[in-house]
């Protein structure tokens, strides 16, 4: 791994255990479910780059899952978080309330598509966002059914993973799973699924299986995140809108992980022109901190009861002002821009890489904005996905100072959630990296 040249004098306040010894004590206190891709065990970070509890330094393609556009303890969400550390932590927002809750619920209806008037649910997690943006739908419409699609991924709790559209490791085992949620195709280039066949899919589901006037809501994430970093081609969401509108369903937007900058607008369906009736965010939204929610149209937001919304941490008052000061990060830090700039640059590299490296090997490079993910395969002739050598690759990465996480349903995808403030000496440094484990990872196969 490399070592770092200087060690912060936060990293030797005390004497940490080895990483393998953390493995040791962690095998015996967590369960084996809760999964980590590296065997490290972070002491610091800072932006883009993190040192483990033995002082090896990573540059961080990871940003948490997506979490950290803003950075690794980015100053301004710091400071406003230990600002409001200083006043209270915790009322709970159902027994008494608070300013900061307000404020980034004003702040998300005015940044979230559509000209008519939104209101603000706040809650903590991604899936607890997903789960109450499908009660939302079921009480403003009167219809139980939901329509997912393959390949997304909404979140691990049963309702969520009834909508999850990948079986491994998600689903295995825990079924069954909640009723009235129903899956269509999504459009593959690999399998051969064209937008009109899965418009075509979809118009079946409804003759076959989910009747429309039965259904409260089709949910979409317009960048696949598990799914492989996946963009919505934009006439599909168009055409979803459309029949949304026709039916009298409603879209919900799943921008959890493509939210907050990642694609170079604030919301990836942006970039579609479409206007969702619902959107749940989590994720970048609060730079670090444990933040979720749901944003929509007024109308449909006050559709459940007074007490029918809530949670005891939902909306947690620190993690509200480092929201507001991560929103105000991108917006300073012209972070949309920057997000479009790197995503030009991360396509054009990853495509000299794989000609120089691993020619026949890069299938296919995609994404939007920053959010850019590279697929690989065994060959150009049967394009078959190579999940191995994506594994390899991300060893090699490791143990050369670079994290990296896969994704796809197959597995056989990198992606790419750098934060978007990494300079660029950072991001071409982790470059070098990725090139030298592709070729390393080529090097093996050889022998």
């Amino acid at each position: 791994m490399a070592v770092v040249q200087s060690i912060s004098p936060k990293l030797v306040q005390s004497a940490d255990l080895t990483n393998a010894e953390m493995i040791a004590r962690r095998e015996a206190a967590v369960p084996r479910g809760v999964a980590s891709a590296a065997p490290i065990y972070a002491k610091y970070a800072e932006n883009a780059e993190l040192w483990d509890v033995e002082g090896n330094r990573f540059i961080d393609f990871v940003g948490g899952i997506g979490v950290l556009n803003t950075g690794h303890r980015h100053p301004k969400v710091i400071e406003a978080a230990k600002a409001q550390e200083d006043h209270y932590t915790h009322t709970s927002f159902q027994v008494v309330p608070y300013g900061p809750y307000i404020e980034l619920a004003e702040k998300l209806n005015s940044l979230a598509p559509g000209d008519a008037p939104k209101k603000t649910l706040l809650v903590t997690t991604g899936a607890e966002a997903v789960e109450n943006a499908v009660k939302i739908a079921r009480a403003a419409t009167g219809r139980p059914g939901v329509i997912a699609f393959t390949g997304g991924y909404h979140g691990r709790t049963l309702l969520t993973l009834g909508m999850t559209g990948k079986v491994s490791p998600y689903k295995k085992d825990v079924g069954p799973f909640p009723s009235d949620i129903f899956r269509a195709p999504f459009p593959s280039v690999r399998d051969g699924i064209t937008v009109q066949d899965a418009l075509t899919g979809l118009k079946n589901l409804f003759l076959t299986d989910a009747q429309p006037e039965r259904v409260a809501a089709i949910i979409i994430e317009p960048v696949l995140g598990e799914g492989g970093y996946t963009p919505v081609p934009f006439e599909m969401m168009t055409a979803l809108r459309d029949i949304c509108d026709q039916h009298g369903i409603l879209l919900i937007a799943d921008e959890v992980q493509a939210g907050f900058g990642r694609t170079g607008t604030w919301f990836a369906i942006e970039h579609s022109g479409v206007v969702p009736d619902l959107i749940t965010v989590a994720k970048s939204m609060a730079g670090g901190y444990p933040l979720a929610g749901v944003i929509g149209r007024a109308d449909i937001m006050d559709a459940m009861a007074p007490g029918g919304l809530g949670g005891t941490y939902g909306g947690n008052p620190v993690a509200c002002a480092a929201a507001l000061a991560a929103i105000e990060a991108i917006e300073d830090e012209g972070l949309l821009a920057r997000s479009t700039a790197m995503g030009e640059t991360l396509k054009v590299r990853f495509a000299e890489i794989g000609a120089r490296a691993a020619p026949y090997r890069f299938w296919d490079i995609r994404g939007l904005g920053a959010m850019v993910a590279v697929e690989f395969v065994t060959d150009f002739d049967t394009i078959k996905p190579d999940a191995d050598f994506t594994k390899r690759v991300i060893a090699h990465a490791l143990k050369r100072g670079l994290l990296l996480l896969s994704c796809g349903m197959h597995g056989n995808a990198i992606r790419v959630m750098v934060p978007l403030t990494a300079s660029d000496a950072i991001v071409e440094e982790g470059l070098e990296i990725f090139e030298a484990s592709i070729a390393a990872a080529i090097a093996e196969e050889a022998k």
